[in-house]
């Protein structure tokens, strides 16, 4: 599919669109900074080129295979996904064996138990979800570097889930590099890890600390090398405000399905200081609160935190959205208690459809404006949070019946209804 498109008249739209490729990850801006660098010239000394000196490096060498990298990243995204979530289910139906076994499960929640036949084609379906979902495909079709963004995280989950610190240091210091918001999956990561070895998430406790300051540890060293390694191929510290400034300030207001254009473009300048903090603090501030609810359940974190990176961060594209959809499939025993699934799918499809709609209005045809765009992408925003919201309350009832039984009562006898405040 990607290569049949690569060679149709749709490659160029596809590439020119806002939802797909955004100021910070355009291919048009990797080809300008390409050639500054051929001349001579930092990448950096404009207002164009915003990507770290890793890609342009790495374009340098492969530009005229771009197509052929942009399809093989994508390729090993969803064999890294597959054989993550795979090792994900062997760990879900060991602890589930040994809850079995002891008996911490309620009596009347055996339909509510994994069974293998049901894990077995999950994560071929994860893989399926990313390589087929039209979001990764047009983001492969642009050559949206989001794409190498998406698959460097992808390999700090194979990582994590496989139980080795140094690979998921390193990645996850690689994937902060790359786009700075992957900070904030450091702490479904160490959370895991911990796990994986067996020590108690507790402040008091020893052990606790010394693997987390050894993780920590591994993280800051990898992030430090790859800076340095940034800095030795440039000569120039020029790529830390053009990268990481840049992300942080939101200076280009290019309409994009995220939330922060709109506001800042029809905002006083001296008010923009404050609110680009109170937006960019959205990204960060659910950690914590998710790290204490969900501190026995670190991959479902992962994916929550995934999730609000995608809506939250200041440059989103439809290629970030990809990467939590693939997620899905390993949920799907939370089917049966989500209550808009259907209404958001049909939300998040139709605004996909009118983003170009209301697009061709606004700057072609003159019969609509800003307002529209906008408000087109709010509601997808907003599609995409509350499905969020969904899974995460799906995911807490559906622990919470295997714990306490799928039929709830009162003190008098009556029948109780759970509620989630």
């Amino acid at each position: 599919v990607r290569a049949a498109l690569f060679r149709s008249s749709l490659a160029a739209f596809i590439a020119e669109r806002v939802e797909v490729a955004s100021p910070l990850n355009a291919w048009k801006r990797v080809v300008e900074g390409l050639a500054l660098l051929d001349l001579g010239v930092s990448p950096y000394s404009g207002a164009i080129f915003h990507e770290t000196p890793l890609i342009i490096y790495l374009f340098h060498f492969l530009i005229e295979y771009a197509e052929l990298v942009f399809m093989i990243t994508d390729v090993l995204t969803a064999v890294a996904l597959y054989l993550a979530i795979q090792d994900f289910n062997k760990v879900v139906f060991k602890k589930q064996k040994l809850l079995i076994e002891l008996d911490k499960y309620a009596p009347d929640v055996v339909e509510l138990i994994q069974t293998p036949m049901e894990m077995h084609y999950i994560p071929l379906k994860v893989a399926l979800f990313y390589l087929l979902n039209p979001y990764s495909v047009m983001s492969c079709v642009a050559k949206s570097t989001c794409a190498i963004n998406n698959s460097v995280i992808a390999f700090f989950i194979l990582a994590t889930i496989k139980g080795s610190a140094f690979l998921s240091a390193v990645f996850l210091a690689l994937a902060t590099y790359q786009s700075l918001y992957p900070l904030t999956l450091f702490a479904p990561a160490l959370l895991y890890l911990l796990q994986r070895q067996f020590i108690p998430v507790k402040l008091k406790s020893k052990s606790f600390w010394l693997y987390t300051i050894q993780y920590a540890s591994l993280y800051l060293c990898s992030l430090v090398v790859i800076i340095c390694l940034s800095f030795f191929l440039l000569n120039s510290w020029d790529f830390i405000p053009s990268v990481y400034g840049f992300i942080l300030s939101v200076p280009d207001l290019t309409p994009n399905i995220g939330l922060f254009w709109y506001f800042f473009a029809e905002m006083f300048e001296h008010f923009s200081l404050f609110f680009v903090c109170v937006f960019q603090i959205n990204v960060f501030f659910y950690t914590i609160p998710l790290a204490i609810k969900l501190k026995e359940h670190p991959v479902f974190f992962m994916f929550v935190q995934i999730a609000i990176i995608s809506i939250f961060k200041s440059y989103p594209t439809v290629g970030d959205v990809a990467l939590y959809m693939a997620f899905l499939p390993v949920w799907s025993h939370l089917y049966r208690f989500l209550r808009n699934i259907f209404i958001l799918s049909c939300v998040l499809i139709f605004c996909t459809f009118l983003f170009p709609v209301l697009w061709h209005l606004w700057i072609y045809a003159g019969s609509a404006n800003s307002n529209f765009y906008y408000a087109i992408t709010l509601t997808f925003n907003i599609g995409q949070i509350l499905l969020i919201s969904d899974y995460f309350y799906a995911f807490l009832r559906r622990e919470y019946y295997l714990t306490h039984g799928l039929h709830l009562t009162r003190q008098d006898g009556t029948e109780a209804m759970l509620v989630l405040k």
